[in-house]
């Protein structure tokens, strides 16, 4: 046994005689006068440990009183102790700020404060970096061509309601704003029967130029599935910043942009479905009404308005429910 192990052995006897014999905590000046006698007999130095670890060790021990427990606590404590005094660092260690009590039940972050406003200036921040690279893209070449301007979106970013479309038609290729023509007119109805402003939901949608037309043709063409496999990320970031309630894919070919597959109306319409997590309804395209302008079609779309309200939780009328229902 090293001299340096019998001393560390001598200080175990000691502060045990003196924990039997003391009817309180150990005094320091033992502790000190034990250090001392150990330090004055130690021809072998201990393996020396890096300054934090020293010096953590001797603001431990220096602040912890020494409460009655076991002798080999004692002991390690003395020798924690012993080694810091080799350290430059432990005559530096200043004792740590007391710790503060956290906040019980901090107050929630209320509307309008400049807490609040922070957070969503970041949302309409990351929104308007993302419309900005919408702007300016030219992934699709023939596109970037024929286009008047990028149809980005519009509407409030903490919607809770997000209706997409598949591509600008030439009424939006021209303001800028998807859902401006004669579908658009009928959506913007469709959207107040439910109970919301148009400005309240988001409207996009999967292709945000315009789909360029043969020469000598007009209308507008259905969007090619790369075309719109291309643009779907900006539209994906746009869910992601607003976080909506419910997703409503308007028309065939935007629930075929969603699901990157080919699908019928007719096998999807009428249940719900889901897009990264978000519960997602599809229906007819207010084009399609436009042109098949019977009760019985109507109905359908307006049914599925009512499953979108029950998902967002809110109150349906029987006014509404007897919407483009046949009069009795």
């Amino acid at each position: 046994m090293s001299q340096f192990d019998q001393a560390i052995a001598l200080v175990h006897d000691t502060l045990t005689q003196l924990q039997q014999n003391a009817s309180g905590p150990v005094p320091r000046a033992s502790l000190a006068s034990l250090a001392n006698l150990v330090e004055a007999n130690r021809q072998t130095p201990a393996v020396s440990q890096p300054a934090p670890v020293a010096a953590e060790k001797a603001t431990v021990a220096a602040e912890r009183p020494l409460e009655r427990t076991s002798g080999l606590g004692l002991a390690a404590r003395a020798r924690a102790v012993i080694e810091s005094q080799s350290s430059p660092a432990a005559a530096r260690v200043q004792p740590a700020p007391a710790i503060q009590p956290p906040i019980a039940n901090p107050t929630p972050i209320q509307s309008g404060t400049g807490i609040s406003s922070a957070i969503e200036g970041t949302k309409a921040e990351r929104m308007n970096r993302l419309r900005q690279r919408a702007l300016a893209c030219v992934k699709c070449p023939h596109l970037a061509a024929t286009r008047t301007q990028v149809v980005f979106g519009v509407g409030t970013i903490d919607a809770e309601l997000m209706f997409v479309g598949e591509a600008p038609g030439a009424d939006e290729d021209l303001q800028g704003e998807p859902f401006v023509g004669k579908a658009g007119q009928l959506l913007t109805k469709i959207i107040e029967a439910m109970g919301f402003q148009r400005s309240g939901v988001y409207i996009g949608n999967v292709l945000k130029c315009r789909p360029d037309m043969p020469p000598g043709e007009s209308g507008n063409r259905k969007p090619r599935p790369e075309e719109m496999a291309t643009c779907l990320p900006y539209l994906i970031e746009q869910i992601e910043i607003i976080q909506p309630k419910c997703l409503v894919a308007l028309g065939a070919t935007a629930m075929e942009g969603l699901l990157g597959q080919a699908i019928t109306m007719r096998d999807v319409r009428g249940r719900r479905h889901s897009f990264k997590g978000i519960p997602l309804m599809p229906t007819y395209h207010p084009a399609y009404l436009l042109r098949n302008q019977s009760m019985a079609e109507k109905r359908k779309v307006w049914e599925d308005m009512m499953q979108v309200l029950e998902i967002l939780g809110k109150p349906i009328s029987q006014k509404q429910r007897g919407f483009f229902l046949p009069k009795g």
